[in-house]
């Protein structure tokens, strides 16, 4: 049985291509016009790319990003036509995947570069990859002069990525915690200022992070209330009790640099003024500790040591096992 030219036409005209809305597929760009772009998809007619859809950044041909003939992922914005003509994207295929890079990113605590564009009085707005994120002031380094931001690249850690509500949401503090959580070891000491005062003890803020110095673990003495020994903004130093990288927690510690019980509600000046000679005292002590032990488990037994004792017929069975 012959198969014409005139039976093809048909059977073209009688296929359903399905394309949708929301479809990702493969094509060629085969001509350009000023508004954008023809692009072959395999469909009955060309598919339209119009240039705003052709790229995350402002540009004035369709060329700059897209050569002819090359093949490439489009997203149908638009359905067919009554001509069977479909509309394609690149850039919203291009920020569907960013949604998905981020949200990733997020799973697995990384950061990014983010650009300030914008301000007002609860933060900043940042270009993200394109997408348009929101920094809170509470999650800013600088809090204070927010139009001075504008313009300056700040590395950001995610704190909400939803691709439905189009809701990023960015925190510069968060990422130099990450950054500086890595270098933070227990028993060193830090300084820092108050940032908080909380009735179970103060928050202290240093090396852009944040530890909890708990009411417990300031001195050996009860303490009845924190307002009357903290300020906000009080400097202060204190020793790295704990670091939990996992719930990126930071426990702090002053009652190690007590000289005696109280002395950090009588005479906080001084122990503040000494905290590091104390520090280095106290390491020494550790590591004082610590040099004993290690040189017994250095200790290799010798021959006799370990030779079973051989008993005489003589001896009683008490003398021959001492």
């Amino acid at each position: 049985m012959s198969f014409s030219s005139d039976d093809f036409a048909k059977a073209l005209e009688q296929h359903d291509y399905a394309f949708q809305k929301g479809q990702i597929v493969r094509g060629k760009a085969y001509s350009y016009e000023s508004d954008g772009a023809y692009v072959d998809i395999g469909g009955k007619s060309a598919a339209f790319l119009p240039l705003e859809e052709a790229s995350l950044r402002r540009i004035s041909n369709v060329s700059e990003v897209l050569p002819l003939q090359e093949e490439r992922e489009f997203l149908i914005v638009r359905e067919q036509d009554a001509d069977g003509q479909v509309t394609l994207s690149l850039r919203q295929l291009e920020l569907r995947q960013i949604w998905t890079q981020f949200a990733e990113m997020q799973e697995e605590n990384k950061t990014i570069q983010v650009r300030v564009n914008g301000f007002n009085k609860g933060g900043v707005t940042v270009d993200a990859m394109g997408l348009r994120g929101f920094i809170p002031r509470s999650h800013l380094s600088e809090r204070e002069n927010l139009e001075s931001l504008i313009g300056k690249s700040m590395t950001v850690a995610f704190i909400e990525v939803n691709s439905t509500t189009k809701k990023l949401v960015l925190s510069q503090r968060l990422a130099a915690q990450a950054a500086s959580f890595s270098q933070i070891v227990e028993g060193q000491l830090i300084s820092g200022k108050v940032s908080g005062i909380k009735p179970f003890g103060v928050f202290v803020d240093f090396d852009g992070a944040t530890g909890l110095l708990h009411i417990n673990q300031i001195s050996k003495n009860y303490i009845s209330s924190l307002g009357d020994l903290f300020q906000l903004g009080q400097p202060i130093r204190a020793l790295v009790n704990e670091v939990d990288e996992v719930k990126r927690r930071i426990s702090l510690s002053t009652k190690p640099l007590e000289n005696y019980p109280g002395e950090m509600l009588e005479n906080m000046a001084a122990v503040m003024a000494e905290a590091e000679a104390r520090a280095q005292k106290l390491q020494q002590s550790a590591a004082s500790a610590i040099a004993p032990e290690q040189a017994d488990s250095s200790v290799e037994p010798t021959d006799e040591a370990v030779e079973e004792p051989v008993a005489s017929h003589d001896s009683p069975p008490d003398e021959a096992a001492e």
